[in-house]
């Protein structure tokens, strides 16, 4: 799908103007979306009129429904706008990392700890479930990326749990649209002090490659690892 707005212009747009570019990308994800939205609304505000008029609580049941009609299309909205998102970044190098950057709840994410050239790339989230290791790329080549960089945090963490995944639509792998709902349901394992601490003992991890936050564009080129100095 050819996005017509970037998530630049959705950051650096106004609140009414990026509420009508996120509705634009609604309508072009899905049709159906915005006559449903506006649909749900309507019929809540119809039903509260016409059960006030019969019953005489019109004074309330109106201005009741009007309230509850805003709230449907709102849920109904922000729904539909979660699903255009992840239609949008879907396939793309750095999803799996514009998921994680998205997230409620105090997690704690470094985009590309390690990554090799061919843009097969492990992001890490920390939270109160411990530590998340999110990889994207093919299969065959993220295994050993993941092991080694499970083992690597492991010497830092010692007994915290360390989940992986792997985003992606090929076997063993995660739709990148279910990636959040997956790691929200992990349990809560260590306490707010426990995570503070987990995250001062990883900060002397360094990444081994650096990549901009959120979604590469299509086409772009993998950075150059530098090469070491013959002294």
């Amino acid at each position: 799908m050819v996005d017509k707005y970037g998530a630049e212009d959705l950051q650096n747009a106004g609140r009414l103007k990026q509420i009508r570019m996120v509705a634009g990308l609604v309508n072009q994800q899905n049709r159906k979306a915005m006559p449903i939205i506006i649909g749900s609304a309507v019929g809540i505000i119809i039903v509260a009129v016409l059960v006030g008029l019969f019953t005489g609580l019109a004074a309330f049941l109106i201005p009741l429904g009007v309230l509850l009609g805003l709230l449907a299309a709102t849920i109904l909205f922000g729904r539909f706008a979660q699903r255009a998102q992840f239609a949008m970044i879907e396939g793309q190098p750095g999803a799996a990392a514009a998921v994680l950057q998205g997230m409620r709840g105090g997690w704690t994410v470094t985009p590309a700890v390690t990554a090799n050239r061919n843009l097969d790339v492990v992001h890490r989230a920390v939270g109160r479930a411990g530590v998340v290791l999110v990889g994207e790329g093919a299969p065959s080549r993220l295994a050993g990326l993941m092991a080694a960089e499970k083992k690597k945090t492991a010497r830092v963490a010692h007994d915290v749990p360390i989940f992986e995944f792997q985003v992606g639509n090929e076997e063993g792998q995660i739709p990148v649209n279910k990636l959040q709902r997956k790691i929200m349901r992990l349990p809560r394992n260590l306490r707010p002090a426990a995570v503070s601490d987990l995250n001062y003992r990883l900060k002397a991890l360094q990444p081994s490659m650096q990549m901009p936050k959120g979604p590469l564009p299509k086409g772009a080129r993998q950075p150059k690892m530098p090469r070491p100095k013959v002294r």
